[in-house]
């Protein structure tokens, strides 16, 4: 068995209301194993017979899809997965909430990011690097006003994505090391 993290995209967030402890039980009638939530916006830790990340997160996406009508990005991560895009962010050493990871549903080329990064000059003054299935983001000015969102990225990139802040994701990391 392997322990995943499954990062949902949209979940409690612009309509899309999900009890974590309906979506722990639908979770474990499909055979995932030690589903834990951490905090209320769609981490869901789990384990499972060793599987391919994409497929998990089909599985993850048909039950969010067929048990309460959500239609949702689902990023799935093995514990290393998640600790090597920790590690390979330029904006590591950076303090604060501004510093996300944008997790994608593939893999951009090297055209597709430099399309986001001449399409995005002038709108802002975030900071933005490529990384494995991920964008590493330094929201400077904050996030709230940003003009660099997920359909805007989306469109130039041509994968959907969820990203997840920094912080949040090594206390992720820190509770995967832990069990």
């Amino acid at each position: 068995m392997a322990r995943y993290l499954a990062l949902l995209g949209s979940i409690n967030v612009g309509g899309n209301r999900l009890a974590m402890s309906e979506l722990r039980e639908a979770l474990a009638r499909e055979d995932f194993e030690d589903v834990e939530t951490v905090v209320a916006s769609g981490n869901v830790l789990f384990t499972h017979e060793p599987r391919p990340s994409e497929g998990l997160a089909d599985k993850i996406a048909y039950v969010l899809k067929d048990r309460f009508d959500i239609a949702s990005t689902v990023i799935v991560l093995t514990r290393d997965e998640l600790a090597a895009t920790l590690a390979e962010s330029p904006f590591a050493d950076c303090e604060g909430k501004a510093v996300h990871v944008h997790f994608l549903a593939g893999q951009p080329t090297g055209a597709q990011f430099d399309a986001l990064v001449a399409d995005h000059a002038g709108r802002g003054s975030e900071r933005i690097a490529p990384g494995t299935r991920a964008l590493h983001i330094d929201f400077a000015a904050g996030v709230a006003d940003s003009k660099l969102t997920g359909p805007f990225m989306e469109r130039r990139l041509g994968f959907k994505g969820t990203a997840r802040n920094r912080r949040s994701l090594q206390r992720i990391l820190d509770k995967m090391d832990a069990a």
